[in-house]
């Protein structure tokens, strides 16, 4: 199994990889990928491989259907041999802006303690499918609310329960269309605040900032009507 660098530092921006094999659509499995796969809504990394006076710029990174994890060219060219050392470049702003995102919708799903029926990540902003009725009358308050949670620096941390855990506190989950990533005998826990003053606890696999004061100002944007029962709310980085 590849040792995944992305989920032991997610700020790590360059790594050396050992090509350990190739896919048939010509991806690039490695031994320990620093990018983030597709996933979760997250979208998959971007950068450049380099190896021997090669480089190839990978537009995405994706999982196969076995679960590896394949760093997808931009375009069909020469791939490094399997054994080959190759150097790992992420596109670091990108990945950044991903992870502000990301971690400003873990705060949403706070500021709006309702099950969550879908979401998508971008760089510049994001959104969650709530289970809700009747749209918010408010929206400035949302954003003045995660504003306010964000200003308060809170630190953004892990921790790791086994898959009977999980299964024993379906609290914790708070999506309803995305499994948590189990199934390797263990789940990662995203934790916002201290366990003593916890503002957020749920399963995720995806790249964090290490502290809400990291993400910037927000706001919220559009909120649609996605079925009877359903709102699709939009959270922007205002920088």
């Amino acid at each position: 199994m590849s040792k995944l660098l992305f989920l032991e530092d997610a700020y790590q921006k360059e790594a050396i990889g050992v090509v350990i094999g190739h896919t048939p659509e010509g991806g690039i499995l490695l031994d320990a990928p620093l990018f983030y796969a597709t996933s979760g809504g997250q979208p998959g990394d971007s950068g450049v491989l380099e190896w021997d006076g090669h480089s190839t710029e990978i537009a995405t990174t994706v999982k196969t259907l076995d679960g590896a994890i394949a760093l997808v060219p931009s375009a069909p060219e020469e791939l490094p041999p399997i054994g080959t050392d190759v150097k790992q470049v992420l596109d670091w702003g990108r990945r950044h802006r991903h992870m502000r995102v990301h971690t400003a919708l873990h705060l949403l799903s706070v500021v709006i303690p309702l099950p969550v029926t879908g979401g998508s990540i971008g760089a510049e902003k994001g959104r969650l499918d709530f289970d809700m009725p009747d749209a918010p009358e408010d929206k400035q308050a949302l954003s003045d609310a995660l504003n306010a949670l964000i200003d308060r620096d809170l630190a953004v941390t892990e921790d790791w329960i086994t898959d009977a855990e999980l299964e024993a506190n379906p609290g914790l989950v708070k999506t309803m269309s995305v499994a948590p990533p189990k199934g390797a005998g263990k789940v990662r826990l995203v934790r916002i605040g201290t366990e003593d003053e916890q503002v957020d606890l749920q399963p995720c696999g995806g790249t964090h900032v290490a502290s809400t004061g990291e993400i910037g100002r927000v706001r919220i944007g559009k909120i649609e009507k996605k079925g009877k029962q359903n709102r699709r709310v939009y959270l922007h980085l205002d920088a």
